[in-house]
């Protein structure tokens, strides 16, 4: 994957094969620190110590349609290889969050990517969860929500065309609006 968008795409959806129902996804640019964080929390079934030790091994997975679980290792591969580091967190039962953490002026670093577009992705297909995204610039934040778009909506599917267009758009001004303030 050359985006670290794509890498958040790729553990929302082992989240959503947990079981998760609310999900967040969290994006800290640290200028004065150096460092770009970024977690996926999940309240789906959670691993237990053994499982987490071993996820970070590309041949460890729990899919059944293959033998190898690349993404979580790559990232953490990256990480690493930009000053960084990946942690995982996990209790059966309750969940999980994995943080990642590289230095973000790393010539290294892959870029951010296309966040807007994979929340957008992530929210349509599976509208049945509770999807956030906290996206920090040093002090300024933006925070999507989307159970009072889904409330605001009723019956309107998240696929009406203007509705994808309206949340694209509110996802683009609000993280664009936390690098131009």
């Amino acid at each position: 994957m050359r985006e670290l968008a794509l890498h958040l795409l790729d553990i929302a959806q082992n989240s959503v094969a947990a079981g998760a129902r609310n999900i967040t996804v969290t994006v800290d640019e640290n200028s004065w620190r150096d460092r770009l964080t970024l977690s996926v929390a999940d309240d789906g079934k959670g691993m237990d110590a053994a499982l987490v030790a071993r996820v970070t091994d590309p041949f460890v997975t729990t899919r059944t349609t293959r033998q190898v679980g690349l993404g979580i290792p790559l990232l953490k591969e990256a990480a690493e290889a930009c000053n960084g580091g990946l942690q995982i967190a996990s209790t059966v039962g309750q969940g999980t969050q994995v943080t990642v953490e590289f230095q973000r002026s790393h010539i290294d670093r892959m870029p951010l990517g296309d966040l807007a577009g994979t929340m957008l992705t992530l929210v349509v297909s599976d509208p049945l969860i509770h999807w956030t995204l906290r996206y920090r610039v040093d002090e300024r934040e933006f925070v999507f929500d989307d159970a009072p778009l889904k409330t605001e909506l009723g019956a309107v599917p998240l696929t009406e065309p203007a509705v994808l267009a309206f949340v694209r758009e509110m996802l683009e001004q609000g993280i664009k609006s936390v690098h131009s303030e």
